[in-house]
């Protein structure tokens, strides 16, 4: 008989090293009161198949193990079940778990499986392809890219080839032409990148990055009047001094669907640190309440 606990670990992420952590995992599960049965996957496609492997049967809750990109995988499957979704966080940010308040170490988060609550939160989707952290077009995409080629090409660490690639992209930095179009009405914009977020992520310098809800029913969507190198050096400024809603040349909209069109028939589409090559217009939307998700109880 399977568990009521299906548990799928990449066993590629920073915190999975080998057999060792692998077993010291099952005894921490054991421990904590947890009855589970692992899968651990070798690669993206291999979650992929195990987390549909997993939905299909007669667990209750379906838990993913790794960082991000992990979890949205994972979380796809388990949306399109309308199962529970568990998070073990093991990547190397892990934005989603912090965001529903788990702390990151794996104890704490084997003991919210144990004893917390469930929990409906929002998901995102771009031309059908669901995320749950955030899609951008332009400059991030073109760093990933170069950073994935710079693994591959030079054998460089991923940190190591991030900081190169983050460096040649600002040095390129370049206008993206896009029509924006949001609860009918239009933006034209030259921009550096369209950062689209599942909910409105905060902008402050001491919590940048983190989104306080996760159940607005909102995207929100963030773009630049000017672009070039110099577009990029005052958004990096503005941020750090804590004012970049204040900016001029900095627009957020907030809507429940948005549309972005381009002359070209294809734009690399980033989301949850994946990149991918997708057919214009894009159509994001937001999908309300999609996941049910396994987090922290709330105490009474």
């Amino acid at each position: 008989m399977a568990s009521r606990i299906q548990v799928i670990i990449n066993a590629t992420s920073g915190s999975v090293a080998g057999d060792e952590t692998c077993d010291e995992m099952r005894e921490q599960f054991k421990a904590g009161g947890v009855d589970a049965e692992f899968h651990f996957a070798k690669g993206g496609e291999d979650i992929v198949e195990l987390a549909k492997k997993a939905c299909a049967g007669d667990a209750e809750i379906i838990v993913a193990g790794g960082g991000d990109g992990t979890v949205s995988a994972v979380a796809t499957e388990v949306y399109k079940a309308g199962k529970t979704f568990g998070l073990l966080p093991l990547g190397t940010l892990n934005n989603f778990s912090k965001d529903l308040g788990i702390e990151q170490n794996a104890r704490a988060a084997i003991a919210v499986l144990a004893s917390g609550q469930t929990r409906k939160v929002d998901l995102a989707e771009v031309n059908g392809r669901v995320f749950i952290n955030n899609s951008s077009i332009g400059l991030y995409p073109r760093i990933v890219r170069n950073r994935e080629k710079q693994q591959e090409r030079l054998g460089r660490g991923k940190w190591f080839a991030a900081l190169w690639a983050t460096l040649r992209m600002f040095w390129t930095a370049r206008f993206l032409k896009v029509r924006i179009e949001i609860d009918g009405e239009t933006f034209l914009r030259k921009t550096p990148f369209v950062f689209v977020g599942n909910n409105e992520y905060e902008m402050d310098l001491y919590n940048i990055g983190r989104r306080s809800d996760l159940d607005s029913g909102q995207l929100s969507i963030y773009f630049l009047h000017r672009g070039g190198r110099m577009g990029v050096i005052m958004l990096l400024f503005h941020t750090l001094t804590g004012r970049v809603k204040q900016w001029r040349d900095f627009e957020q909209v907030t809507a429940s669907s948005v549309t972005i069109q381009s002359r070209r028939r294809l734009l690399h589409v980033a989301f949850d640190g994946e990149v991918e090559a997708m057919e214009t217009p894009l159509e994001y939307r937001i999908l309300p309440k999609a996941l049910k998700v396994v987090v922290p109880a709330v105490a009474e």
